[in-house]
C-alpha cells in the first residue's frame, strides 16, 4: 500500500466556532413585566420561567456546552420604563482551553428605561487551564433606573483537582447614566496567571472572586449592611455618587456563594438568587 502524501496546496479544515446571538425586551402592562421582543438564533436560548409577582425572570442558555477560542455570544436585554427584569444563566458558563490566538467573546448590552430596573444575575464563569475570555458589559441606564449586576469567576474547580497555570482574561464594564459615563472599570489576567493571582494586592492564592454593582438612588443606605455582611479580609465595599461597589475573593467556588447569597439578597430587598443557582 501506498501512503497518500496530503497536497499542501488543499487548506486546512478550520474549527466549527460556536455563534449565538439572544435579544430580549420588556414592556408595561396592567398586570406587571410582560414580553414585547423575544429573538434568539445559533447557540444563544432564552428561557422565561413563569413568575407571579409581576417581573420577568429571562434564563439565558448557551445550548454549545461552553466556549473556547473563537466562539462567540451576545446578548442584548431592553428593560423599558417602569419594568423589572432579572437575568441569570442555566449554569455556570465553562471556558475551555484555546487553540490559537483567538479568544472566546462574550458581549452583554442591557438597556433600563426609566423607572426600570434590572439584575444581572450570571452564575460563574469557570475558567479552564490555558482558555482564552473577552467579556465586555455596557449598560445604559435612564436617569432614575436601577441596576445590580454580579459577576463571579471561578480559576478552575477545586473539587475537580483543576489549576489554572494560564491563559488570558479580561473583562470591560462601562456603565452609563442618562448618557455620562458613572462606572469603568478594566481586568486582565494574562500569561502566567498561577503566579500573578498568588500576589497578596492581586487574590492573595484565593480561585473564586467576584464583583458586586449596585446604581440606584439609595446606594449608600446598603453600605453599613454590607459591610456587616463581608466583614473580613476578603471582601470591601464602596460607594460613590449612588454606585456602590463589593469586591469579594475566596478559596472557592462554595466559599463565594455563601458570601455572596446575603449580600444579593440584601440588595434584592430580602428576595433570594434565581432557581436555577440551586438546581
Amino acid at each position: 500500500m501506498i501512503a497518500k502524501i496530503p497536497d499542501a496546496s488543499v487548506p486546512a479544515a478550520r474549527p466549527q466556532r460556536a455563534r449565538g446571538e439572544g435579544r430580549l425586551v420588556t414592556k408595561a402592562s396592567a398586570a406587571g413585566t410582560r414580553l414585547d421582543v423575544f429573538y434568539q438564533e445559533g447557540c444563544a436560548k432564552i428561557r422565561l420561567p413563569r413568575t407571579f409577582d409581576g417581573t420577568m425572570e429571562a434564563v439565558l442558555i448557551n445550548t454549545a456546552g461552553g466556549l473556547t477560542g473563537g466562539d462567540r455570544i451576545d446578548w442584548q436585554l431592553d428593560a423599558a420604563a417602569g419594568t423589572r427584569l432579572t437575568a441569570t444563566t442555566q449554569a455556570c458558563e465553562r471556558i475551555y482551553k484555546a487553540t490559537g490566538s483567538a479568544a472566546a467573546t462574550v458581549e452583554t448590552r442591557i438597556v433600563a428605561g426609566a423607572g426600570a430596573r434590572v439584575d444581572w444575575l450570571p452564575q460563574e464563569t469557570i475558567l479552564f487551564d490555558s482558555s482564552a475570555l473577552a467579556r465586555r458589559l455596557e449598560v445604559e441606564l435612564a436617569e432614575d433606573a436601577t441596576f445590580l449586576a454580579v459577576e463571579a469567576v471561578l480559576l478552575g474547580r477545586k473539587a475537580m483537582g483543576e489549576r489554572v497555570e494560564a491563559g488570558v482574561f479580561r473583562d470591560r464594564w462601562r456603565i452609563r447614566r442618562a448618557g455620562r459615563l458613572v462606572h469603568a472599570e478594566e481586568a486582565r489576567l494574562d500569561g502566567d496567571i498561577a503566579a500573578l493571582t498568588g500576589e497578596r494586592a492581586v487574590l492573595a492564592s484565593a480561585r473564586a472572586f467576584a464583583t458586586v454593582l449596585f446604581c440606584g438612588a439609595g446606594a449608600e443606605a446598603h453600605l453599613a449592611p454590607l459591610r456587616r455582611l463581608l466583614d473580613g479580609p476578603d471582601g470591601g465595599v464602596s460607594h460613590w455618587q449612588d454606585k456602590l461597589v463589593a469586591r469579594v475573593i475566596a478559596e472557592d467556588g462554595f466559599a463565594l456563594r455563601k458570601k455572596l447569597l446575603p449580600v444579593i439578597s440584601h440588595l434584592r430587598d430580602g428576595a433570594g438568587v434565581p432557581k436555577v443557582w440551586s438546581l
